[in-house]
């Protein structure tokens, strides 16, 4: 971080229902206090809460040297906290109040002494990859995964695939995801796609509703290019970690990489993603 005086300040994100994060987000501001720092809440997140404690900072700019991000919600609040503070370093300690928090560290239930730890910086770094997206309104990255679909409405799509300048294949269905080893658990594992473990370098590719027994899912090493063509008679939609990010033009192209150090996402010590997987997903033997 810069060394510019954001490490005396903390961020924070909460998820649409304020009513569910409130009590916590007072066990972190005296959490904050205590540490002699002061909790920031952009105008979004003062127009939620209307906070009145001595340590909020009301109103205030997010800070891209803060100390800590404290993201309060599921995944879709999670990925908002490190799309925030891509590339930066900043550590984004998740504390899951959605419905499965794949990507949270702890449960509401173990607040505030996990807000101790936290603002303590006593805690594991996962550094987390992305995927870099070149769309018509410029480059995005995307944490968890990228997907591209018919509109409703529309006509099934075909798209066409290319994996570092060899053509793979073309498949008629209603979309595909291109998901990083952290998003492989959500929009990919739902359409079939493998599970990736966090530590595994490149990304999978998954079709949506595919139109041939042969479209399977496609696992890209790291170095290499995913070109993506519609070959529709119509515009498709992008979506980057699922938030609309354009089209795609019937005859244009795409292309997807995998960048490494994207997101920091703060672990509670000894976390272990297989751990996480059978908690959240069930043993997968049964």
């Amino acid at each position: 971080m810069s060394g510019s005086g954001g490490e005396r300040f903390v961020t924070v994100l909460t998820h649409a229902r304020p009513h569910e994060t409130g009590a916590a987000l007072l066990q972190l501001a005296e959490a904050v206090a205590a540490g002699g720092r002061q909790l920031c809440l952009d105008p979004a997140e003062t127009a939620k809460h209307l906070p009145d404690h001595p340590a909020i900072v009301a109103d205030a700019v997010l800070r891209r040297d803060a100390w800590l991000c404290v993201a309060l919600g599921g995944d879709g609040t999670i990925l908002r906290g490190l799309r925030s503070y891509c590339s930066t370093g900043v550590p984004v300690f998740a504390v899951n109040f959605g419905e499965v928090g794949f990507l949270a560290t702890v449960e509401p239930d173990a607040l505030p002494g996990a807000f101790e730890l936290a603002l303590r910086h006593d805690f594991d770094l996962l550094r987390l990859p992305g995927i870099e997206l070149d769309v018509p309104g410029g480059r995005q990255t995307a944490i968890n995964d990228v997907s591209i679909q018919r509109k409703v409405g529309e006509r099934v799509a075909e798209l066409a695939y290319a994996v570092a300048g060899e053509e793979v294949g073309s498949v008629r269905c209603d979309g595909l995801v291109v998901a990083t080893p952290a998003g492989s658990t959500g929009y990919n594992l739902a359409n079939g796609g493998p599970v990736m473990a966090w530590g595994v370098e490149g990304m999978v590719v998954s079709f949506i509703a595919p139109h041939s027994l042969s479209a399977r899912a496609l696992v890209i090493a790291p170095d290499d290019v995913l070109t993506l063509k519609n070959s529709s008679q119509g515009a498709l939609d992008v979506a980057v970690d699922g938030r609309p990010a354009g089209e795609i033009a019937p005859g244009e192209t795409m292309e997807a990489r995998f960048v490494d150090d994207v997101g920091t996402l703060a672990q509670m010590r000894g976390s272990s993603f297989y751990r996480r997987l059978r908690e959240k997903f069930g043993r997968l033997s049964r």
